[in-house]
């Protein structure tokens, strides 16, 4: 499948740059940070900025991995996991054609990420090269597996929400004026 998946890479990878930038600079028509992190928070997923960041780094550099087939397992799992979250998050409520608002887009994606993680990247690329191994069913289960727990981890209100602060002076810190015993000289 190398011409199979030279032209998904081709296609693609340089698109998921572009995809990310738009989030992460508001490039290509994006919305940037800001944007995107306020459509973020109202699909529940918060702090949206967070949430942003990493869903733009994620696409930008899986797409340039892809490009290159560079660690193509791990371009995968970048890929898919933003596209799972997009799913889970956005899409899957609207059935699957991409008119209604579905999800139609995302499982394509997946499907072809996917596809080269398992065929791999074809001769033109850098895992040829460098890890002429690191392509087949088990990079694919693997990559596609790990994408999907990303998405469930990284979306978990428990992994991203703060705990209650300690109270003042209750944490024994250097120079907390709650934790001074003795009055401090202010020399004036």
């Amino acid at each position: 499948m190398t011409l199979g998946s030279t032209l998904i890479r081709g296609v693609v990878g340089p698109l998921f740059v572009g995809h990310g930038t738009q989030k992460l600079f508001g490039w290509f028509g994006g919305y940037g940070v800001e944007g995107t992190a306020g459509y973020f928070e109202s699909l529940g997923l918060r702090p949206g900025k967070v949430h942003a960041r990493a869903a733009g780094a994620a696409e930008a550099a899986g797409g340039a991995l892809l490009t290159l087939g560079a660690l193509t397992p791990l371009a995968n799992t970048l890929i898919s996991a933003t596209m799972v979250t997009a799913i889970r998050k956005a899409h899957i409520k609207n059935g699957p054609w991409v008119t209604n608002g579905g999800y139609e887009f995302c499982a394509c994606v997946i499907a072809a990420v996917t596809a080269v993680a398992d065929a791999g990247p074809g001769r033109l690329s850098v895992d040829y090269q460098r890890f002429p191994d690191m392509y087949g069913p088990k990079w694919a289960a693997l990559s596609l597996g790990a994408a999907v727990a990303g998405s469930y981890l990284a979306t978990s209100e428990k992994v991203l929400k703060p705990g209650p602060a300690p109270a003042e002076g209750s944490i024994d810190v250097a120079g907390d004026p709650a934790t001074i015993s003795e009055p401090v000289a202010t020399g004036s």
